[in-house]
């Protein structure tokens, strides 16, 4: 069984529980920018990718089409830099230390959190999302420093993917870094590792060699999950092995926002030369599935699977890594 993409079970968006807020534009955070020793030591952090040639999206009937998976298209992309894992907790902490930053999860009061992972308490006390994805729970004090809720921390996952940061304060990092979110097609340039055409990051096959390349759900979702890769809900951000960029987790684990608006439309109306959609959207794109995806319903790990979400919505399994140039 598949699910529509505005019935993701990988993301919610915050007007889901009736909080309507309208389309908003490309904000630029002035909150002064990081001094030239840190953004040094993260561009040295950064893999360089050589700009070149390749087929993005795909033509095959497992994609979703109402998510503009294809047509399959040949794109070019310049020369850039992109962080070889997303964004950690240990990293989000040093921005919000030096500048004040309050995301918006914080400002909101709340934020999705997988039921799974909630306290007994929590999921016996709050809100459940409706419109057939009831495993979400509107967690108040849920966000960076506490996935859970407020009884939980990040004191053991500073190595794992900053959570619960909207796309809106995904850029005020970035602003802050002298960075960028990737678009779309840097993003799968780089996520292709050099590989032509194939489902995966790493090829054709699910489990080459029965190994588990990445962290997604194993089992009935949402029923009953084996956690067979070793994780239930974020894995380290340099866990299982690199692609052929030496690039982690580029699928699984979370969700990466991207830096265009998000259209169905994509691959029909972007220009085939560093690709870009700005146009008018109350969604932006995030790419790489989560560890919630599993191919009975969300399915959307492969390496051209694309959606939206609202650019103020966060949730427990949303984050995002860096380019720069």
């Amino acid at each position: 069984m598949k699910i529509t993409n505005d019935e993701c079970c990988c993301s919610a968006t915050r007007n889901s529980v009736g909080i309507v807020t309208g389309p908003l534009p490309f904000p630029h955070a002035e909150l002064g920018t990081s001094t030239e020793t840190v953004r040094a030591e993260l561009q040295d952090r950064m893999v360089r990718i050589k700009g070149g040639i390749f087929i993005m999206g795909t033509n095959d009937l497992e994609g979703f089409s109402s998510d503009g998976e294809g047509p399959a298209r040949t794109v070019e992309v310049d020369d850039f830099l992109i962080s070889p894992h997303a964004v950690t907790n240990q990293d989000f902490a040093e921005f919000i230390q030096e500048t004040g930053y309050v995301t918006e999860a914080e400002q909101f009061g709340w934020s999705y959190v997988f039921e799974w992972l909630a306290s007994d308490k929590v999921r016996n006390e709050v809100q459940r999302v409706p419109y057939g994805v009831p495993w979400w729970l509107v967690v108040e004090g849920a966000c960076w420093h506490s996935p859970e809720g407020r009884d939980s921390n990040i004191e053991r996952r500073a190595n794992h993917p900053v959570v619960h940061v909207s796309w809106n304060d995904a850029l005020a990092y970035c602003a802050w870094s002298g960075t960028s979110l990737p678009t779309e097609a840097q993003w799968e340039y780089a996520a292709r590792g050099g590989l032509v055409e194939k489902t995966y990051v790493w090829g054709n096959e699910l489990l080459p060699g029965g190994e588990h390349q990445f962290n997604i759900w194993q089992g009935q979702f949402p029923h009953e999950n084996k956690v067979e890769d070793g994780y239930a809900g974020t894995a380290p951000v340099d866990a299982y092995q690199p692609n052929g960029y030496g690039l982690y987790n580029m699928a699984g684990n979370v969700w990466e926002w991207c830096l265009d608006r998000f259209t169905h439309r994509y691959h029909e109306i972007t220009d085939t030369r560093n690709p870009l959609f700005a146009g008018h959207s109350d969604k932006v794109s995030m790419r790489g599935g989560s560890y919630l995806c599993h191919h009975s319903y969300c399915n959307r790990y492969r390496v051209a699977a694309r959606t939206g979400n609202t650019p103020d919505s966060s949730s427990g399994n949303c984050g995002f890594r860096v380019v720069a140039h």
